[in-house]
């Protein structure tokens, strides 16, 4: 059987095939703009036609179809929250893609589609294959989570399993859009080290800038920056491990390219864990890429 997902992004629609008898080889894959700007209905539309359009070159409807959802749906009330496309924001999406497209949906936030192709697919499968328990960290400019358990995402009572990005970690620290103040969010992702340093400075830079100068020991500020990073970093991952203990978490987004934090930043969550400062967990980068959201909600 064939394994229909698609990734719903902010610009861009992508759906993506997989074959279930042969090691989940990409049989197609295609993409539509999304077009959010145009409204919620325009964007089911659009994933109506993204569909036709696979399922005449491959000649066969699907039965059912993953999707990864910037957002998650909500068990009580079956409609859309946490949305950063906010127009799809209380909408009762999943029925009404059931009703477009005519077959079973499943709808999971792209964070634990993430998670889930990063543990079946990808950087899991070369560090421990048989893990049973796995976290998907995102840090960009946002962050985010996902946790999957025996090869299933695990979305939980509220439908928010795997949020880690919306805890306090710093008190009296930025607030957020989520009405608490000092999130993980507002302290480690990418826009809020950015901040951190124009702050200190005055000077606007981007984060790959900022960790240059700290790397080539030129600039204070800039050091100071990489070292809350580093250090809240520390403080974040040690909390996912004492309340988990993942067998391997992965970590995606920009600022997850940054090899401080499995070195130094890795040393920094000795401090925290609760297990005498030994940390054994295997933190590594994904190997899927961008398509790890497609390829995740092809395996819901």
């Amino acid at each position: 059987m064939n394994l229909w997902g698609i990734d719903l992004g902010g610009t861009k629609i992508e759906c993506a095939v997989l074959d279930d008898q042969q090691n989940l080889k990409v049989i197609i894959r295609e993409r539509v703009p999304t077009e959010a700007d145009q409204g919620y209905e325009h964007i089911i539309n659009q994933i109506k036609k993204l569909v036709d359009i696979v399922s005449e070159k491959l000649g066969e409807k699907p039965s059912k179809i993953g999707f990864a959802t910037p957002g998650v749906l909500d068990p009580d009330t079956q409609t859309m929250k946490n949305c950063n496309t906010v127009c799809m924001n209380g909408k009762p999406m999943k029925t009404d893609l059931v009703t477009a497209l005519g077959c079973k949906v499943e709808l999971a936030n792209d964070a634990n589609c993430f998670a889930l192709a990063e543990a079946l697919m990808g950087a899991v499968q070369q560090v421990n294959p048989d893990a049973q328990v796995v976290f998907g960290v995102i840090m960009g400019t946002g962050v985010g989570g996902g946790l999957v358990v025996n090869g299933k995402a695990i979305y939980g009572k509220h439908g928010i399993g795997g949020e880690w990005g919306h805890n306090i970690i710093e008190e009296n620290g930025e607030s957020c859009y989520c009405g608490k103040s000092g999130c993980v969010e507002k302290v480690i992702a990418g826009p809020a080290l950015e901040k951190f340093y124009l702050k200190l400075t005055g000077n606007p830079l981007k984060l790959k800038e900022i960790l240059e100068r700290h790397l080539a020991g030129t600039d204070t500020a800039a050091s100071e920056t990489i070292e809350r990073m580093l250090e809240y970093y520390g403080r974040g991952i040690s909390t996912l491990i004492n309340v988990m203990d993942p067998d391997v978490i992965v970590i995606g987004g920009g600022v997850g390219n940054i090899d401080l934090l499995y070195t130094e930043g890795y040393e920094r969550i000795k401090k925290y864990i609760f297990n005498n400062r030994i940390v054994q967990t295997p933190i590594v980068k994904p190997l899927l890429g961008d398509s790890a959201g497609v390829f995740g909600a092809a395996l819901l």
